[in-house]
């Protein structure tokens, strides 16, 4: 039914709604329907971190919140004492920064070979470079450390762990890097050329500086991913142990509320540094425009 040209909104929306009504769609249904999704997503995604947060501050020795004995700061103090658990934290970060020095290179170069060879290889160097990806994270783990160790006599440890991780975690970054290159203007790098810039000043003085936000974004994925990474870590690490290693072994003699409390440091700390990133690109907006 085509509408009269020049008849009010108001009478267009009366008309609307009637037909709805006349169908047996009640009024603002879809915003109420909406309204419900939304607090059931939000209740699922935050009511079990609401009840660990809360766990870790339970003087009960099992981690609950339904049998509650008292306040206390006993289990984040207890993360400390733990020689263990501080080790495996320390080899945890090692690792994830090795991960970062290795990934976010070869990702960066993975990603300008695609985008700037035109080939028709493109596809299957792609699919190759892309692959570790769906991989599953035992293999990676297995084969990575029998690679290592029958091709260069390198036994199961925190470097091959490293390697494994870098393994899929290059490739990671790689999709965020092309993405951000599939935005750039090539005409800059063409007009540095014409004025006799060198390929590597070029890439120094706007590619690079085009890719920083993505870097920065990349290097904390990266850090992210080799944290909390179980499968691929626990079959190429060997006897060593990183935090997320020691824990699920520790699982076979009960869960305790140091676990929930290592939680929440985690919790916090990716808080703070999502504030402190978000800040610095609101400063950096904002300078941006006051330049321009």
């Amino acid at each position: 039914m085509s509408t009269t040209i020049g008849r009010p909104a108001a009478v267009d929306q009366a008309a609307v709604s009637a037909r709805a009504a006349e169908r047996g769609y009640a009024p603002g249904i879809g915003d109420t329907l909406l309204k419900v999704y939304l607090g059931l997503f939000f209740f699922v995604l935050f009511a079990p971190i609401a009840i660990m947060v809360a766990a870790a501050f339970n003087a009960y020795p099992s981690p609950s919140i339904t049998v509650w004995q008292g306040f206390t700061l006993k289990w984040f103090a207890a993360i400390f004492a733990d020689a263990r658990m501080m080790t495996g934290l320390f080899n945890s970060l090692l690792i994830a920064c090795g991960v970062i020095a290795i990934a976010i290179p070869l990702g960066l170069a993975g990603a300008l070979l695609l985008t700037r060879l035109e080939s028709r290889a493109n596809g299957i160097l792609y699919t190759i470079l892309v692959a570790p990806i769906m991989i599953p994270g035992i293999v990676l783990g297995v084969t990575t450390m029998i690679f290592w160790r029958d091709a260069f006599g390198v036994d199961a440890g925190l470097f091959t762990a490293m390697m494994a991780q870098t393994a899929f975690i290059a490739s990671y970054c790689l999709l965020m890097f092309m993405a951000r290159l599939a935005r750039q203007d090539r005409s800059l790098d063409e007009a540095a050329a014409d004025l006799g810039a060198t390929p590597f000043f070029t890439f120094r003085r706007v590619t690079l500086p085009f890719l920083a936000p993505t870097i920065g974004m990349a290097s904390v994925l990266a850090f992210l991913q080799s944290i909390e990474n179980f499968p691929t870590t626990f079959f190429a690490i060997g006897p060593d142990y990183t935090l997320v290693t020691e824990i699920a072994s520790r699982m076979r003699f009960g869960l305790s509320p140091m676990i929930n409390a290592i939680g929440v440091i985690f919790i916090v700390v990716t808080v703070i540094a999502a504030l402190v990133w978000a800040s610095g690109r609101i400063r950096a907006e904002r300078q941006n425009r006051a330049d321009g």
